[in-house]
């Protein structure tokens, strides 16, 4: 079970909900330097911040990056997933004209696809242990 600083509150639930993210560069082109995800670790703090998620841990590497958030359970993770690369896109491109050259064409930083997995809690083999041993009436 989770330690209970890390335990969140809604109006009518309380919750652990964490997803781990991966985006991949357009044609998965190593663009990537230090400064661009220093920034973009900004960009995506501030995006999660709108949605009332937390950034938990983020890094990535000339192609790609990881985001490890922790979201409550009225997000949906594809509009938490479009935002984050839209407006990460968007910024980036204005910010460093060197990444506008690599995609002039396609006008697109992000592949449009994506990794999301959840992360935390029990393993799934626990929780199927608890759930077949609820004592259900007769």
């Amino acid at each position: 079970m989770a330690e209970m600083q890390e335990i969140r509150t809604g109006r009518h639930c309380v919750f652990v909900m964490h997803v781990h993210l991966v985006f991949v560069t357009k044609f998965r082109h190593g663009v990537f330097t230090d400064d661009h995800l220093v920034r973009m670790e900004e960009i995506m703090r501030s995006v999660c911040a709108d949605f009332e998620c937390e950034l938990v841990e983020f890094n990535g590497e000339t192609s790609h990056v990881h985001l490890l958030v922790n979201f409550p359970p009225k997000v949906a993770v594809a509009k938490l997933v479009n935002s984050l690369k839209d407006v990460s896109s968007r910024r980036l491109r204005q910010e460093f004209p060197d990444l506008v050259r690599h995609y002039w064409r396609a006008s697109k930083l992000w592949s449009g696809s994506y990794f999301a997995g959840t992360g935390g809690g029990a393993p799934l083999s626990v929780i199927r242990q608890y759930v077949e041993q609820q004592n259900r009436p007769v």
